[in-house]
């Protein structure tokens, strides 16, 4: 079988698994969306939470989050990605369930905790399995099809949320266990479909010699936890994380309240903006991990192929300090949508780094120290976005800041990893 179809190229397989990782995004950014889309209408009228209050809970979610990122980062290095990504999906799928039988902000929290530690592992296992499928040439490409999933989960969720509460009238408690008991269907098409390279039938000799087609990593290349953490490339992925993230987050968990707030928008009606905003993302996300593997192909160095795309991206955030200002709710949409359409390109590119100058032993846990990193920033801006917002009641210091990180993250990458040499083993 492997002859035969090698005499017709490389096989397609691994973008069978890109698909798997795609649909566990979605599922993943359903999950965590679903709050945010029914705050403004639903949960804080009923519960009465403030600003602060809401701010809490974002935060209680990211401090688990940014815990169980460390975690599962350093365990899918040991286990692999199949069983770290199934055991992430299985939790995180229980913790959204859970939701529905929450009865104060306590019980808010809890299951935010609970949710954050599962979604911890999505991003390292899938980080994780790209790095095992794909040679470096075609990861950022790879990268930013499976990080698209994040920005459809968005578009999905203020579509499907007023269909179940409004239109079915069945409530958003229901809404929490229909979502949930739906999306576990991913976890048997995970578990029989995905395995390593070499151990797939699928995958013949042609598609097997390109996934292999970088140089291997030294024989036992494990890397300990203390050396990864002294490493200068992982703190480049790091910081830049944690710049970038908390955008990310912002716009997440506060994006229905912006359209609701600024522009009088409710649960029916602010469905189609944000699906245009996520539509962008979705560009922005193939659109940035194209770039830099186009580039490469011509010819470009790693680091500069990498930059440059950023650094195009780092410039497209910038109008978003506009959206405030304009009169027009579309045009506001445009300046916001153009804005997440640039952090999903920006982020496909820097997830890239670990695969890219690690060993393939240490990706795990270099992702891991990243979105720790990722998850105490946005911690930090939730604190930030509610006081702004419960004081002043304003999101134009919230979006100055949003337009300015990324030129300041890739200045910290650019100094900390200027040419993405590979990283030195320590010796044994």
């Amino acid at each position: 079988m492997s002859e035969k179809q090698s005499a017709f190229g490389p096989g397609r397989y691994r973008w069978v698994v890109v698909a798997l990782l795609f649909l566990a995004m979605v599922i993943n950014y359903v999950d965590r969306q679903m709050i945010g889309v029914l705050k403004p209408g639903y949960l804080q009228p009923e519960f009465g939470w403030s600003e602060r209050d809401y701010a809490n809970i974002v935060t209680w979610f990211q401090a688990a989050y940014a815990l169980s990122y460390l975690f599962f980062g350093r365990f899918v290095d040991r286990i692999g990605a199949k069983w770290g990504l199934g055991i992430a999906f299985t939790i995180w799928t229980l913790a959204h369930i859970s939701h529905a039988a929450a009865r104060n902000i306590t019980h808010f929290i809890m299951v935010r905790v609970l949710l954050g530690i599962g979604e911890g592992g999505g991003f390292p296992a899938s980080i994780k399995a790209v790095t095992e499928w794909f040679p470096k040439k075609e990861r950022a490409l790879a990268t930013g099809v499976f990080n698209a999933g994040t920005n459809i989960g968005a578009i999905v969720t203020p579509l499907l949320v007023p269909f179940i509460v409004v239109d079915l009238a069945m409530g958003w408690r229901a809404s929490f266990v229909i979502v949930g008991v739906a999306t576990l269907l991913w976890l048997p098409a995970w578990w029989l479909l995905y395995t390593a390279p070499r151990e797939n039938k699928n995958v013949n000799a042609a598609e097997l010699a390109l996934i292999e087609s970088d140089p291997p990593d030294a024989a036992g290349a494990k890397m300990p936890f203390m050396a990864v953490l002294r490493m200068r490339q992982t703190w480049a992925y790091a910081l830049g994380k944690f710049l970038i993230d908390p955008v990310w987050w912002m716009f997440l968990f506060w994006l229905p309240d912006f359209l609701s707030r600024t522009r009088g928008l409710d649960l029916k009606s602010f469905g189609i903006p944000i699906v245009a905003v996520y539509l962008a993302s979705d560009v922005g996300s193939v659109a940035g991990g194209w770039l830099s593997s186009r580039l490469l192909s011509r010819g470009r160095s790693l680091a500069s192929a990498r930059k440059t795309a950023m650094l195009v991206c780092a410039l497209c955030a910038l109008p978003i300090v506009f959206a405030t200002k304009v009169e027009s709710l579309w045009a506001a949409v445009a300046l916001i949508s153009l804005a997440t359409a640039a952090h999903q390109g920006f982020s496909a590119n820097l997830y890239t780094l670990p695969g890219d100058v690690f060993p393939r032993s240490a990706v795990g846990t270099v992702i891991g120290i990243g979105g720790m990193l990722g998850g105490v920033g946005g911690m930090l801006f939730a604190q930030f976005v509610g006081q702004v917002l419960q004081t002043v009641g304003d999101y134009t210091p919230i979006f100055m800041v949003c337009g300015s990180v990324y030129l300041l993250a890739l200045l910290v990458v650019h100094w900390l990893a200027p040419g993405y040499k590979p990283v030195e083993q320590p010796a044994e």
